[in-house]
């Protein structure tokens, strides 16, 4: 991993052309485009060349499909941030995660991002978040990462991919979990994964583009099914990309939730309970997909994500950018002021 100067400092730069610059990394952003604050970024990633070396190793040469790793250094990622009006970015690891079929291995590479990721965020204070990794669907495992994450690292969450090897999260295997993250009132970000099928459902195309959006539905479905959310109501779940297929899916997976529910078990009410997630802005919101998100989703918990580094840095610039100019979410408040609040009530250590 680099581990980059710290902030306030300058730092001398390779150019494309050998030659080098000196360029500032200052403590907040200065490339807003509105008038609002700076934005909150929770659908953020990082990766380390030994995290890449190690998921190579696993077989994840084009990983999901994508054509190759995108390189990370906190430094870029400042400069991207501050051309884009963007103060604070919440790291996480992204697809395909942690466990590459080891057990062990998954411990230690999982222990080993948390501290490279909170690392970044103790050399940039005020600038990044950590959401930490967990190697599902090792339940033991996990919960020891849990305890050290929020315990000694002082993550602000939890990432977790919408499937591991097939284990999606209604598993009751994976009660003990949501258990321990409801007592801790835990953030939970999912993250979607390549699903089981996608060797006949990708169609030989990025699993990004499709098959991303309805692992999401699927996982936050099963979550429905299993009665997850309503048993642990102190989880605070973030689902990405406008919620995938969420908003079109919500009122036929309501109605089937009715229908299969087991006789004299009352009725739960699916929509009620999405309301009650959170969601994240990451890819192409605009112009179609807010609409639908914004006739299901509680306008205060929408919040803004740029999926940089794996959304390269021109498309993210131009996504921040898209807040300053698509209509209001609702009346008498902005984009950049309505998710960054949100967050800030969402992740109260960001709001010190």
């Amino acid at each position: 991993m680099t581990h980059d100067i710290p902030p306030t400092t300058t730092a001398t730069t390779a150019t494309a052309t050998g030659t080098t610059t000196t360029t500032a990394t200052t403590a907040t952003a200065t490339g807003r485009g509105g008038d609002g604050p700076g934005l909150i970024d929770v659908h953020a990633h990082f990766v380390t060349d030994s995290y890449v070396r190690r998921a190579r190793a696993a077989g994840h040469e084009r990983p999901d499909g994508v054509p190759a790793w995108p390189s990370w250094s906190a430094r870029a990622h400042l400069e991207l941030m501050d051309r884009s009006g963007i103060d604070t970015a919440v790291l996480s690891v992204s697809s395909p995660g942690v466990h590459f079929g080891d057990a062990a291995a998954a411990r230690a590479l999982a222990r080993e991002v948390n501290e490279d990721g909170a690392r970044v965020v103790r050399d940039h204070p005020g600038r990044f978040g950590l959401f930490a990794s967990l190697p599902l669907p090792d339940v033991d495992g996990a919960l020891a990462e849990i305890a050290y994450a929020f315990d000694e690292l002082d993550a602000d969450g939890v990432i977790l991919e919408t499937n591991t090897h097939g284990v999606y999260l209604g598993d009751a295997r994976l009660e003990p979990v949501f258990a321990e993250l409801g007592r801790r009132q835990a953030v939970v970000f999912l993250h979607p994964t390549s699903p089981v099928c996608w060797e006949h459902s990708a169609l030989g195309r990025p699993r990004p583009m499709v098959e991303f959006i309805f692992d999401t539905a699927r996982t936050v479905t099963d979550l429905l099914f299993a009665g997850t959310l309503d048993r642990h109501p102190g989880l605070k779940v973030v689902v990405p990309h406008c919620g995938g297929a969420l908003p079109v899916l919500a009122d036929r997976i309501n109605g089937f939730m009715k229908l299969f529910m087991p006789a004299g078990t009352p009725a739960p009410d699916a929509v009620a309970q999405l309301r009650r997630l959170y969601f994240d802005l990451a890819g192409p919101a605009f112009p179609r997909q807010v609409p639908a998100l914004l006739n299901l989703a509680d306008p205060g918990h929408l919040l803004y994500g740029s999926d940089y580094c794996w959304t390269p840095a021109p498309a993210a610039e131009a996504h921040a950018a898209s807040f300053d100019t698509a209509p209001d979410p609702v009346e008498g408040t902005d984009w950049r002021t309505l998710t960054t609040s949100n967050a800030r009530t969402l992740l109260p250590r960001l709001a010190r």
